[in-house]
């Protein structure tokens, strides 16, 4: 008979539930489903799902993420952003991949392309060297 060893932990689901509350700042490594209000940043590893009675007042930054109700702030998805027909979005995204359906409401700019995420100190200068002006 085969032991069971558990080598590696599962990735943590976390739930704000309807009707909860937070206020201040969010990290995990593991997923997060929202349907409560959070006032505050929320920066995940995972996936973050904003139920449609969910609402974030701050920024967002995760790998994935699927929107039912309101983000006031930037949403920043370094994979798949997915907005559903009941998401409302009020502020700027910034993501690689991003899927509307007909009925969601998004005000603000949006920057898609895989260079979003580069770190921006590594990054060569877009335009050729600066021309020096002769005296």
């Amino acid at each position: 008979m085969a032991k069971y060893n558990e080598t590696e932990a599962a990735p943590a689901i976390n739930l704000i539930g309807a009707g909860t509350e937070i206020t201040g700042d969010v990290n995990s490594n593991g997923d997060i489903r929202i349907d409560g209000t959070l006032t505050g940043n929320l920066k995940t590893a995972g996936k973050v799902v904003i139920g449609e009675t969910g609402k974030v007042n701050g920024e967002v930054d995760c790998k994935n993420s699927e929107v039912l109700g309101e983000v006031h702030g930037k949403i920043k998805v370094s994979e798949l952003l997915s907005l559903k027909a009941t998401a409302k979005i009020f502020g700027d995204i910034i993501t690689k991949k991003l899927a509307i359906e007909p009925g969601s409401k998004f005000t603000g700019n949006c920057k898609m392309s895989e260079e979003s995420f580069k770190d921006v100190r590594t990054e060569e200068p877009k335009f050729g060297p600066k021309e020096q002006k002769s005296a």
